[in-house]
């Protein structure tokens, strides 16, 4: 189990482009380690001591599929499924899909590890904007940064045995920032990201959570916790829908 765990888990949290990364290559002569391209581990050692929560389900995804960057695919119903991790430019990516699908995109279905904080923030301020649903299908995975989008919708569903799960940001890269570097990037990552959950109107329990557990673990939120955060929402009509 504990082994099938890390395994889920170097697909739900390797892909974690922070804010830290960027700061730490902005500083840094060379490109650092993308885990995406490259044969080096996609997560550092576990530092934490006991033994890690088992994700409450296995999710249908590979982890080959989810590591690939993402990609859309619209379905129908007006549902625009975007899979994979959230690489650097996935915002950039995901609005030209928007503007180029006009008023018939309702709701985003979302299958991620996660990925870049700034590129996941941008896709949920884009997603509320536009008056957008979001929903995490059963058995697909909404984890690290992808709740950061998740929390965007106008309504936000969560299927039975759907998949979402926090973790604290990290550094992905090789290169390091100073120590005072890296206070001062976390410190300010984590009051961007606390800002847009309160702006989406989510309860503060779930960033808390996400604080209280180390990059190499995910907290698995439970249907309970996601009502009680208001993560979910019940089902209510979009603003394109009521126009």
């Amino acid at each position: 189990m504990r082994g099938a765990f890390f395994g889920l888990l170097a697909a739900a949290g390797a892909f974690l482009f922070t804010d830290l990364r960027e700061m730490s290559l902005a500083h840094a002569p060379l490109p650092g380690h993308d885990p995406m391209t490259t044969d080096a581990p996609v997560l550092p050692p576990a530092l934490t001591d006991g033994v890690p929560q088992a994700p409450p389900v296995d999710p249908d995804s590979s982890p080959e599929v989810l590591r690939q960057p993402m990609r859309f695919e619209l379905l129908t119903g007006g549902v625009l499924k975007a899979e994979g991790s959230i690489d650097l430019g996935a915002a950039e990516r995901f609005a030209e899909e928007i503007a180029a699908r006009g008023e018939y995109v309702q709701a985003v279905s979302l299958n991620s590890p996660g990925g870049s904080v700034n590129d996941a923030l941008a896709m949920s301020k884009l997603i509320r904007e536009k008056g957008i649903n979001t929903k995490v299908a059963s058995k697909a995975l909404c984890a690290s940064s992808c709740p950061l989008v998740f929390a965007g919708g106008v309504a936000r569903e969560a299927e039975e045995d759907a998949i979402l799960g926090v973790h604290q940001v990290f550094n992905a890269g090789q290169d390091r920032p100073s120590p005072e570097q890296a206070m001062s990037g976390a410190q300010s990552t984590t009051a961007r990201i606390a800002r847009h959950l309160e702006e989406m109107g989510i309860g503060n329990g779930l960033w808390i959570n996400a604080l209280e557990t180390p990059p190499d673990r995910l907290y698995y939120l439970t249907p309970e916790e996601m009502a009680e955060f208001k993560l979910v929402t019940a089902p209510v009509a979009t603003a394109k829908q009521a126009d």
